[in-house]
């Protein structure tokens, strides 16, 4: 089965993306694999401290993880896999695909805010060509009817 993997972060521009990734699949028959990244400098404190910060940041992940995977379920019947993974970013992405041969195409939610699109966007796009997957980027303002229409 094809999976869309779709990165859960704190960004507004997550939302749509996981909107996306759960229609295309509920479309094509496909899954949604739901990575969420845990950066390595939440954790430079003593180990005790460490272990704490990461079962915390383990616990707002499930919690955020929990709420699109009911809407997952209960609009798009559709039942994500959560991967959590700590590391930088692009890293952890690509070491998800490769190690995943399923994944076949990575979503991406584009912020619509003066900053730009944002800097997992910005860098995944500057190496789209050497990328094993299509890039898909979806547009944080993008309504629910035009999600529904291009999915």
């Amino acid at each position: 089965m094809r999976k869309f993997l779709v990165i859960l972060d704190d960004s507004r521009e997550c939302l749509n993306a996981m909107r996306f990734a759960a229609m295309r699949a509920a479309n094509s028959g496909g899954g949604v694999a739901i990575l969420s990244i845990i950066p390595p400098e939440e954790f430079n404190h003593w180990m005790g401290v460490a272990d704490i910060m990461r079962a915390e940041a383990r616990e707002r992940i499930e919690a955020h993880f929990n709420v699109f995977a009911k809407w997952m379920r209960d609009r798009q019947k559709i039942e994500p896999d959560l991967i959590v993974r700590e590391g930088e970013a692009y890293e952890q992405i690509l070491a998800q695909i490769r190690e995943d041969e399923e994944i076949g195409v990575l979503v991406l939610g584009a912020s619509a805010g003066k900053g730009g699109p944002g800097p997992l966007v910005t860098q995944m796009s500057r190496n789209a060509g050497s990328l094993p997957v299509p890039i898909t980027i979806v547009p944080e303002d993008l309504s629910k009817d035009r999600l529904e229409a291009i999915t």
